[in-house]
């Protein structure tokens, strides 16, 4: 032992023979290894048994969900501030989920829902990130997950899902007839439809909403812009109710603007928007051709498009585009500059704040990048 550890042993001794309490943090120190861990196993083994009274289950369930979903990180971008000259840079990096996206927000919540109201399984519509994310959810739930992805695409998160003992069915077309696939399938076997648009799109934006209630928690105010990456929009319209909610309790002094970032040419959103429509107007589904790149962005009906145009109006906010291309060196940008790893699609919206600054110069204030996924 140093000369300096002796003296740090000698403090902490004298302290504890005065009678004082020992820092929190060697308390924590000395705790059994893995006796945190150890608890959140026995949680998710109560919650997935069935012979359980549902109200232990539910709050076993909730237990795993309020210690593993959500809380993910926002940093600041200070390398990324420097290069472009743009004040005050946050980043909230949803990748710090358990599969990896802010899908795990929404699925959580809903299996949630589906356990209280007595559902013992649930089905989805999904090329990837939101089909992981509702089978594990429905794992430590001990439901069933019926997951129909679009027979010709083909992704890695497949086996994943099927390791989580989520049933794949294979759906002819594209994403928005496995929409309709996945619905009757939940009619017909009443099963929960965990699908966007639907009965249950409030539990959806609710659950969104924590990433505005999580940015408070971080910054105290609302920034000046909150940019997000829109598909169907679930996640851009739930942030924004999100700070609604945050204003409405005088807890923020304003309503950040809602930027929408999109591929470009491939979401209703944002081309709805450019046009001034009032509601969301479908593309022809003929001319969407989707990448490895763009797919998490791409369809051509979004599904909760009205209301991501709503929040976008009422937040005076924009909605842009970009390409593959601007996508990538963004993502590259983001794991050299500030060393995160995520997802190129969920860069879309980094991609578009930071044009705009470029375009016209915006004023020293706050700005938040939500970046929705990492690269799995």
């Amino acid at each position: 032992m140093t000369d300096s550890e002796e003296r740090a042993a000698a403090s902490r001794q004298a302290e504890l023979s005065a009678g004082e309490t020992p820092m929190v943090l060697d308390a924590v120190a000395a705790a059994p290894a893995g006796s945190y861990l150890g608890g959140l196993e026995e949680q998710r083994a109560i919650a997935r048994d069935p012979t359980r009274p549902l109200d232990e289950r539910l709050e076993a369930f909730e237990d795993v969900f309020d210690s593993e979903v959500g809380d993910t990180s926002l940093v600041r971008a200070r390398n990324i501030e420097r290069e472009f000259g743009l004040r005050q840079l946050f980043l909230k990096f949803e990748g710090g989920n358990p599969t990896g996206s802010q899908k795990d927000r929404i699925a959580f919540a809903q299996v949630a829902d589906a356990l209280r109201r007595g559902f013992d399984g649930l089905t989805v519509a999904s090329c990837g990130n939101y089909g992981a994310a509702l089978a594990l959810a429905a794992s430590v739930a001990g439901l069933r997950c019926e997951v129909f992805v679009p027979a010709k695409f083909h992704t890695r998160r497949i086996k994943e899902v099927e390791d989580l003992g989520a049933r794949i069915e294979r759906s002819p077309g594209d994403y928005e007839r496995a929409v309709e696939c996945s619905t009757r399938r939940a009619e017909e076997a009443e099963l929960y439809d965990a699908n966007p648009g639907g009965a249950n799109t409030t539990i959806q934006l609710q659950a969104y909403g924590e990433i505005a209630t999580e940015v408070y928690d971080e910054l105290r105010d609302a920034p000046a812009i909150v940019a997000v990456p829109v598909s169907n929009g679930t996640t851009l319209a739930g942030v924004f109710k999100g700070f609604v909610r945050l204003h409405r309790r005088g807890k923020i002094s304003r309503i950040p603007k809602m930027l929408a970032a999109s591929s470009f040419g491939k979401n209703p959103i944002v081309s709805s928007f450019q046009l001034g429509l009032d509601s969301c107007l479908d593309l022809d589904p003929g001319k969407i051709r989707e990448t490895s790149v763009n797919e998490p962005l791409i369809n051509w009906h979004s599904y909760d498009g009205d209301l991501t145009l709503d929040a976008l109006r009422d937040s005076e906010g924009e909605a842009a585009s970009v390409s593959d291309r601007k996508m990538l060196q963004h993502a590259r940008l983001l794991l050299e500059k500030e060393g995160l790893n995520a997802l190129p699609a969920s860069c879309a919206a980094l991609a578009v704040l930071l044009r705009s600054h470029t375009t016209n110069s915006l004023p020293p204030d706050r700005y938040v990048v939500v970046l929705t996924g990492r690269r799995q």
